[in-house]
């Protein structure tokens, strides 16, 4: 049973959000709102909830009513099955919320072990999200990309807006690993090589403060394909963050664009960098949870001659890989969802 004394400070905390939102329309109404929207579904799950202990309280009454008492065991069992999944569905509904779940992300891709077949490998995991995003109805932004001359990926950064872009894809951070045979190698042999992905939620600029003096700003002539593409003006823009060593470049043909894109990354980077601080601090007795965004774990591997996806955290394996190469991911998405939300339910009923 979730116990009543929080729901009460649910319902007070809607009530009083409720109050302040009518008496000051103006400052702060915003962030109000967003709290409320927040807020109020959880408020209803708990008043049904509750709704449902009273109404089993008052059929358990029925049961000293011989007239009334094989009614009322027979509703008792209906009331008692609409309990149990009111309840698991409000235990999930009062988890902590991910502050930065319904946040745009930046996504980065590279190449691991294996030389130019890892190379080739991040451009089919590219292509893999990309056409996710494209399923999803989410905006996919190049940012900056370099390429391989048989077509690899040597480093590519996007940007990903749309409706839950992080919540869904935080859990893709980590080193991908491929067995298939390359199509550099002509033995035929089964090579297996890497990529890593890291998902980082975008972050506000208000979010992060990097004063001036600590960043260097260069420009550059952007690579470009050449011919009358080529760009033959120095609006590529370097950002270096000195305390860090963190380097962000972009090659877009604005160089104004071009600084305000590479301090948006430059902030998420470094807002990540505090964020995985705070939960490997927080994660330190809890190394089950898949979310965690460590980027040195192996967590996937591809094997293409059996056509078979093994995600590592959770012990998940599909026989699908053809599909999923083409951006059918949910399946996968949604057992690490289910696994975290699992494992974060079980820390919330030991604490």
């Amino acid at each position: 049973m979730i116990p009543l004394e929080k729901l009460n400070r649910i319902a007070q905390r809607l009530e009083y959000i409720e109050a302040r939102m009518a008496a000051s329309p103006g400052g702060g109404i915003a962030e109000l709102g967003r709290e409320y929207a927040d807020l109020k579904p959880v408020a209803d799950q708990a008043a049904a909830y509750r709704a449902l202990v009273d109404e089993i309280s008052q059929t358990e009454a029925m049961l000293d009513d011989r007239e009334m008492a094989a009614l009322a065991e027979e509703e008792l069992t209906g009331l008692r099955a609409r309990l149990a999944e009111a309840e698991m569905s409000l235990r999930v509904a009062l988890l902590p919320k991910d502050d930065a779940d319904g946040r745009p992300a930046i996504m980065e891709i590279r190449p691991g072990t294996g030389g130019e077949e890892a190379a080739l490998f991040a451009g089919d995991l590219a292509r893999m999200y990309q056409r996710h995003a494209e399923t999803r109805g989410w905006d996919w932004r190049v940012i900056e990309e370099a390429a391989t001359e048989l077509g690899g990926v040597k480093e590519l950064v996007v940007g990903i807006r749309g409706e839950n872009v992080f919540a869904r894809l935080k859990y893709e951070s980590g080193v991908h690993r491929v067995q298939r045979v390359p199509a550099t190698e002509s033995g035929g042999r089964i090579h297996t090589s890497a990529a890593t992905v890291a998902v980082l939620p975008e972050a506000a600029e208000v979010e992060v403060d990097i004063p001036p003096g600590e960043i260097r700003i260069d420009t550059m002539r952007a690579s470009g394909a050449g011919g009358q593409h080529v760009n033959t003006t120095d609006s590529a823009v370097r950002i270096t963050h000195l305390p860090t060593g963190i380097v962000v470049t972009s090659s877009e043909k604005s160089q104004h664009r071009n600084r305000e894109i590479a301090m948006s990354v430059l902030r998420s980077r470094l807002h990540d960098l505090e964020r995985r601080k705070a939960e490997g601090e927080r994660a330190a007795d809890r190394r089950s949870q898949v979310g965690s965004g460590d980027r040195s774990e192996r967590i996937r591997t591809y094997n293409f001659p059996q056509g078979r996806l093994t995600d590592h955290r959770i012990g998940l394996t599909l026989y699908s890989l053809d599909r999923v190469m083409q951006g059918e991911i949910d399946e996968v998405i949604d057992a690490l969802a289910s696994h975290d939300r699992a494992a974060r339910l079980a820390e919330m009923d030991g604490a």
